[in-house]
């Protein structure tokens, strides 16, 4: 399963491409309204992640200034999820470690969560954003490193 976590654009390409590529794909979007406004879109939608589902999922944080992101994470974190990652620049202060260290998750927990994510290939755009990342989420469930070493 592949979870991207609130509705963005980098979200939509994402399920749409983890869709082609094998993933059951859902959105977690704790937002009513804005969970109305990608209902359409056509992937299955959901306020959390599914407890049971969540060994084999890679769960994808797709919006960095969210107020929920804490715990949107440390749900992920707790249920088990195979992989978790945030979006975010790397020469930034990751704002997912103090909401997580407020919400007293344990560093090693928080020290879980992949950032940046993806294969870095320059990307800028959503859809590029969401090529690069797709690449490095089969990467990590294959076990091989991405980019260009064999």
């Amino acid at each position: 399963m592949l979870a991207a976590v609130f509705a963005t654009p980098v979200a939509s390409y994402l399920l749409r491409y983890g869709a082609d590529v094998g993933y059951r794909a859902i959105l977690i979007e704790p937002d009513p309204e804005r969970a109305k406004s990608v209902a359409a879109d056509g992937f299955e939608l959901t306020d959390e992640l599914d407890a049971a589902a969540a060994a084999t999922a890679d769960v994808v944080v797709t919006d960095h200034h969210r107020p929920e992101l804490g715990l949107q994470l440390r749900d992920a974190l707790a249920a088990g999820a195979r992989w978790v990652g945030i979006m975010g620049n790397p020469r930034h202060e990751p704002p997912h470690v103090a909401a997580l260290t407020e919400l007293g998750v344990p560093a090693e927990e928080i020290s879980k969560v992949h950032r940046p994510i993806g294969v870095n290939i320059g990307s800028h755009t959503p859809a590029e954003i969401a090529i690069a990342t797709i690449a490095g989420l089969i990467a990590d469930r294959n076990g091989k490193p991405g980019g260009f070493e064999f």
